[in-house]
């Protein structure tokens, strides 16, 4: 029995879809929401009232303890429609498991498999005439779960609410990204969250990131928080060099371990390079660029996909990648998770999930 059938899951149909009012020639990234949300609720140890509603606001008291102490967290997912009609998510098994990491961390609870797999394989199926068909495109899916009870004081909250929204996207970044090397403010450090897709993460970089922006630069690599020496993440995805015939990826528990990451090293392993996951210093990635055994570097993530980098500024010099056209790893993976994810080419590891 699937995880769908296991689960009763109300459905309350929109009186009025919006999906005629959407130019899905010209879609910007997370600004028009589809017809419908999943919630359910926490409550006494146990998840209830699994339901998906028409997407609209909600009621929450201003004393909801997530609004002042931050137990909040989310995942993102991407669905795909083939040239069949045929829609499917891409590996949402990995971001359970990673949603549910991060609720243990923030000690929140765990979303159980029947509602995070089955109310998204069921709000993708009421909804999928949101899920666009164009090349480039994708429905971007956001679970998402945080601390509902009523009452000031610094403890777990005793409720929460988990919804799924989901949004017809085109590419979150439309060239390639200038990235500046932090080495003053801090992402994440060792024994702290960094590892987790929490709110807080992503609030911490935000004025960081707009000093690197108005330095011209558009985004961030963080550094370590003990040194700076060693690089981590971009500011909105993970972080992937080709330096000599090896593919490397910083690793740590300060970083977060992303399922587009993940899926690019296994898929570097299994075609032959050698993939590493390790540190990686600054200086070993700006030597490497001097010296031309740093070849490709890109953004990979849900949102980004794969988002190549053109330059990377420390300690005021731009030191530029070679050009995009020859990079020959980033460019065939990025071919190769296109043409799966959409259908083109069979699936031999099962991570289409097909709706």
């Amino acid at each position: 029995m699937s995880a769908t059938e296991q689960l009763s899951i109300r459905v309350e149909p929109t009186q009025q879809s919006r999906l005629s009012q959407v130019d899905f020639n010209n879609l910007t990234f997370g600004q028009i929401m589809s017809d419908h949300m999943l919630v359910a609720e926490y409550n006494d140890g146990e998840w209830t009232d699994v339901s998906i509603l028409p997407y609209g606001d909600l009621t929450v008291s201003p004393s909801m303890s997530a609004l002042h102490y931050g137990q909040a967290i989310f995942e993102g997912v991407k669905g795909y429609k083939f040239a069949d009609g045929t829609v499917s998510i891409f590996r949402p098994e990995k971001n359970w498991e990673r949603f549910n990491k991060s609720a243990s961390r923030l000690q929140m609870p765990e979303v159980p498999e029947e509602i995070f797999l089955g109310g998204l394989k069921k709000l993708l199926d009421v909804d999928r005439n949101w899920v666009p068909s164009k090349e480039g495109t994708s429905l971007y899916i956001r679970p998402f779960m945080f601390a509902t009870e009523a009452a000031l004081g610094v403890h777990p909250s005793i409720s929460y609410k988990f919804i799924i929204i989901t949004c017809p996207v085109g590419a979150y970044y439309s060239k390639p990204i200038s990235l500046k090397v932090e080495t003053h403010y801090t992402r994440a450090a060792e024994g702290g969250v960094g590892f987790s897709k929490n709110a807080g993460n992503y609030a911490l970089s935000l004025y960081p990131t707009q000093l690197a922006n108005d330095a011209g630069y558009d985004q961030i690599m963080w550094t370590d928080a003990k040194e700076h020496r060693y690089i981590e993440e971009a500011g909105t995805a993970n972080l992937i060099f080709r330096i000599g015939d090896s593919i490397i990826t910083p690793h740590g528990d300060t970083i977060l371990h992303g399922v587009t990451r993940r899926t690019i090293m296994e898929l570097a392993e299994k075609w032959g390079y050698k993939a590493e996951q390790r540190k990686v210093s600054v200086q070993e990635l700006i030597e490497g660029i001097e010296n031309g055994t740093v070849s490709e570097a890109f953004a990979a993530g849900t949102a980004a996909t794969i988002t190549h980098i053109s330059s990377i500024g420390f300690e005021g010099n731009d030191y530029h990648l070679p050009p995009v056209e020859g990079r020959e790893f980033a460019n065939k993976v990025l071919s190769y998770l296109n043409a799966l994810r959409y259908g083109e080419i069979e699936d031999p590891f099962g991570w289409n999930y097909i709706v």
